[in-house]
């Protein structure tokens, strides 16, 4: 790999050519991860918009009283051979559907249904439509635990692309604020792309850091294993309640996730017992559950999970994980007994961790969830997740010299300052994003031990 001829630059100059190195070395992985990312979060944050993700945004016209819940759910389930009702969507608005999730001899069916009349209006694959099918590309590339890790590669790559490109784009040897914040039109070639990726990137770093951090979070690592391990509700606060060896994971339907984030790995209480607060009286059902979700303030889209099996629960449910609401303080989450009607669990916001209170806060502004400001803010932060990784592109295919077949990396500079700052930002950020920390670690083993001391290797990538 070709390095810089010493002949006199200084420690500034050697420290932005480590930067650029690692910003180039960061996109070469990360860029093509970042595109899809935007690109499917396009088409998921429209969809929701435009349609909804289970038909919740059909229109009907009210017709004095909806029909008794016990009554829709024998019309859903009449629609679907076989058909068992295992959740229920409560409309948006009185002017909009109801939904059932219902279980039959092909999988489980989504019925769309008139809450006055009980006319079936669609069905349609149970979180099998073309916004599920963006999620399952957008968060494990349809590969499975795979295709997770290579995002959370991407997505920790990313992280680092934010602060190289921050410091690189930072003003210095004479440039202006108003260079720095405003792109310079006046530019050609090169040096104009150089100028649009950098203030556009400085733009929307924050929100880029807010949108990895919270997809962060579901990630099988750094999510799973480490900060919503540690924010999980721990299922102790519940008085003497009967835990199943489910988790609430078990109420998610394949790769959408629909219970609350600090909840998924807190296990289900279980059905059975005298435990927990006398709340129904009478026979327990469907419409004993609702009138009682009604009486506590459950108004409009909330959704109702049926016991599974002889130590399910009832569950009430509305949080802004399932696209409930705009508001995530308004997240509530009510476990009942099968038997008794006895509520055995109710978590509300106020309830989760700090980190729990700021990722329900963090999904709803990511999904485009707390108004039309945040869809057009989130589709103009998608189309600049597009343009970023794209410009940058152009600018190494202007950079490279011409009919060479390599990557053309920036040169590595000799005698890099160790500057503790950087060692000391480097170093917190992996302690805090392994995966990041590994991914450092393994470049620079590639970079420093197998690329450099190999002659055909250097030629390829200098």
């Amino acid at each position: 790999m070709a390095a810089i001829e010493t002949n006199g630059p200084s420690r500034a100059q050697k420290l932005y050519f480590a930067a650029w190195r690692w910003h180039f070395y960061a996109g070469l992985y990360a860029v093509p991860f970042l595109v899809m990312l935007a690109v499917t979060g396009l088409i998921m944050l429209w969809i929701a918009f435009l349609s909804g993700i289970g038909d919740e945004k059909m229109m009907v016209t009210p017709q004095g009283s909806p029909m008794a819940l016990s009554a829709l759910q024998a019309a859903a389930e009449a629609a679907v051979p076989g058909g068992s009702a295992t959740q229920y969507v409560a409309p948006l608005s009185p002017a909009h559907t109801a939904a059932f999730a219902v279980a039959g001899e092909s999988g489980t069916t989504g019925v769309t249904l008139n809450p006055y009349t009980g006319e079936v209006l669609n069905t349609f694959a149970w979180r099998g439509g073309w916004y599920d099918f963006a999620n399952d590309i957008h968060g494990t590339l349809m590969i499975g635990v795979t295709g997770d890790r290579m995002i959370e590669v991407a997505a920790s790559l990313a992280l680092m692309l934010v602060a190289t490109g921050i410091y690189l784009h930072w003003p210095r040897n004479g440039a202006t604020w108003r260079s720095t914040l405003l792109p310079e039109t006046g530019r050609r070639g090169r040096a104009l792309w150089k100028s649009l990726h950098g203030v556009l990137g400085l733009w929307v770093s924050a929100i880029m850091v807010i949108f990895l951090i919270s997809g962060l979070s579901w990630a099988g690592i750094w999510g799973d294993k480490i900060v919503q391990a540690w924010s999980t509700f721990p299922a102790e606060k519940w008085d003497n309640v009967p835990l199943s060896d489910a988790t609430h994971a078990s109420m998610n339907h394949g790769a959408a996730k629909e219970v609350p984030w600090n909840l998924e790995q807190t296990p289900m209480p279980a059905s059975g017992s005298l435990a927990g607060q006398a709340a129904i009286a009478g026979p327990v059902t469907i419409d004993s559950v609702g009138a009682f979700a009604a009486s506590l303030g459950f108004v409009d889209r909330f959704q109702l999970n049926l016991p599974g099996d002889e130590q399910g629960v009832w569950t009430i449910s509305h949080d802004s994980m399932s696209n409930d609401g705009p508001d995530p303080t308004a997240d509530r989450t009510i476990h009942i007994d099968r038997y008794t009607g006895n509520v055995l669990a109710d978590v509300r916001y106020n309830d989760y961790s700090a980190y729990a209170k700021a990722m329900a806060w963090g999904i709803a502004f990511h999904e485009g969830d707390m108004g039309l400001w945040n869809v057009a803010l989130n589709t103009l932060f998608c189309l600049s997740m597009i343009f970023l990784p794209l410009s940058g592109l152009v600018m190494w295919w202007k950079r490279r010299p011409s009919g060479a077949m390599r990557l053309a990396a920036p040169p590595v500079p000799v005698d890099v300052p160790l500057a503790k700052g950087v060692l000391l930002i480097a170093l917190a950020l992996s302690l805090a994003f392994p995966v990041l920390g590994l991914t450092l670690l393994a470049v620079l083993v590639l970079d420093m031990v197998i690329l450099s001391p190999l002659p055909a290797l250097k030629r390829l990538v200098s």
